[in-house]
């Protein structure tokens, strides 16, 4: 079997690994044999192909981003479509594609699965939002990331008794900012799950002062005040129509100040949480899931993702994952809010 690989969307610590896992396991075995489309659906659509064997996957485990490039292109717009993509497969003796990606991608992904097109999915989002799979790589990296440079905030918040604000990702879900907040001993976790007025927010900053503290905000991209019909986008819209969220923390950090009379400086984590050294976990769940998702084109598993339910890797449904976002239950935000203040 011939397969073709993509990886789309954001990039995510661990995709390389993905991509090793497959293609080794396909070389040990000799079941398949692959090729990368270079900068997700845009190399399908272009017909913009490199090989993809024994040598171009050693050693690129522990590297971050992807060797082949990604994009959020939309497969269906310009000369794509689904008669263009079974043209270029064809054309190159494709026999299935392995998409890695996110949200949009799996939909996407699925469209095309429906129309014909044999596909198999992997997850992909330092989010860890898409439903039907316990945790997906990229996510463990990115909490760790965003809790080191907490801790340094910490350090220069603490020197000159400032109050500090982290934004960290997540368009809809909470879950860097729970786990990064509460490994960080932050003051107070705002995520998209729970909107909270500010009236609140100001008393969980100011008791963290009063008890001598500098305090720590950390905010999702995706919160709203309760105040706020949507969350705070200032950037236009993505190719997929989505907002490009971003701001709330430069956004907040001024009312603060305002309202508590506490110097207070916002930081944006943004891209560098994408970035660098996969982490032990999500190299392993990465590696997993790679060879997984080869088992499932082999099986003609078509329209469906691999993902880590418990400590297993199984095969869902396209649908199921989408269907349902994975968000913070109210419980372990509950759990993590008796720290505030």
């Amino acid at each position: 079997m011939r397969i073709g690989i993509l990886t789309s969307g954001g990039d995510a610590p661990g995709l390389n690994a993905v991509i090793r896992g497959a293609v080794l396991t396909g070389s040990q075995t000799g079941t398949a044999d692959f090729v990368g489309f270079r900068d997700g659906w845009r190399g399908l659509v272009e017909e913009d192909l490199l090989p993809l064997g024994r040598h171009e996957v050693k050693g690129i485990s522990k590297q971050g981003g992807t060797i082949i490039g990604t994009s959020r292109t939309n497969p269906f717009e310009g000369i794509g479509g689904v008669d263009r993509v079974n043209e270029v497969m064809k054309r190159n003796g494709i026999d299935a594609i392995m998409a890695i990606g996110g949200e949009g991608t799996l939909a996407a992904a699925k469209r095309l699965t429906d129309a014909g097109v044999p596909i198999v999915g992997v997850p992909k989002t330092v989010d860890n939002d898409l439903g039907a799979t316990d945790y997906s790589f990229g996510f463990d990296t990115a909490v760790g990331i965003a809790t080191d440079a907490m801790d340094r905030l910490r350090t220069t918040g603490d020197s000159h008794g400032r109050c500090m604000v982290a934004e960290v990702m997540g368009r809809h879900v909470g879950w860097i900012a729970l786990h990064s907040g509460m490994a960080a001993g932050a003051h107070v976790i705002l995520i998209p799950e729970r909107k909270t007025s500010f009236a609140q927010i100001t008393e969980w900053v100011t008791s963290a002062k009063d008890r001598g503290r500098a305090p720590l905000v950390v905010v999702a991209e995706g919160f709203a005040l309760d105040n706020m019909s949507d969350a705070h986008s200032e950037r236009g819209l993505d190719t997929f129509g989505r907002p490009r969220l971003g701001g709330i923390g430069e956004m907040i950090a001024p009312m603060i100040e305002d309202a508590t009379g506490i110097e207070t400086r916002a930081t944006t984590l943004g891209h560098i949480q994408r970035g660098g050294t996969p982490s032990a976990f999500d190299r392993v769940l990465a590696t997993r899931l790679g060879m997984a998702a080869l088992q499932c084109a082999l099986d003609e598993n078509w329209g469906h993702m691999v993902a880590l339910q418990r400590t297993n890797i199984v095969s869902v449904p396209f649908a199921e994952a989408l269907g349902k976002l994975n968000t913070v239950p109210d419980d372990r935000y509950d759990e993590a809010r008796v720290l505030f203040g």
